[in-house]
């Protein structure tokens, strides 16, 4: 009965995993994209196999477990749990260092392009405005 969930719940688990490893020794993976595509159709696949499950079962579905089936829910429950948490963190820092490699290399090219602006204010004075700095991001960085 629940041998397809606890399935999507392992492979997003691996899935998990593999990549975080893969994150932790190299910051860019060139299929970051089809990872995280694939992760979206598996936690799909565990919120369908729940709503087929309470459609199936209106009382508590999770009542209706034995005992063994329970605990191996349980299990995978909790590895994907771990592997969520772990995951996230590392995807989080990710996008840290992105953010902050982006406004480094934005500072540093308006700095050699000099592109501060002055404008007249209302009190007749000039001021400089920091416009941004055009940046042209390689699709392979």
């Amino acid at each position: 009965m629940i041998t397809q969930l606890v399935d999507a719940m392992i492979s997003l688990t691996s899935l998990m995993e593999e990549e975080s490893e893969r994150l932790v020794r190299t910051p860019y993976l060139p299929e970051l994209g089809e990872i995280a595509d694939a992760k979206l159709r598996l936690a799909g696949r565990i919120e369908a196999e729940i709503a087929r499950m309470k459609r199936e079962h209106p009382d508590d579905w999770l009542e209706t477990l034995d005992p063994e089936a329970r605990a191996v829910l349980s299990d995978a429950s909790r590895g994907l749990r771990d592997a969520s948490i772990v995951n996230s963190k590392i995807l989080s820092r990710q996008i840290e260092l992105s953010s902050e490699m982006m406004a480094a290399i934005a500072a540093e090219a308006q700095r050699l392009t000099g592109s501060r602006s002055t404008t007249y204010s209302a009190c007749g004075g000039l001021s400089g405005i920091d416009a941004p700095a055009p940046i042209s991001v390689n699709a392979r960085l």
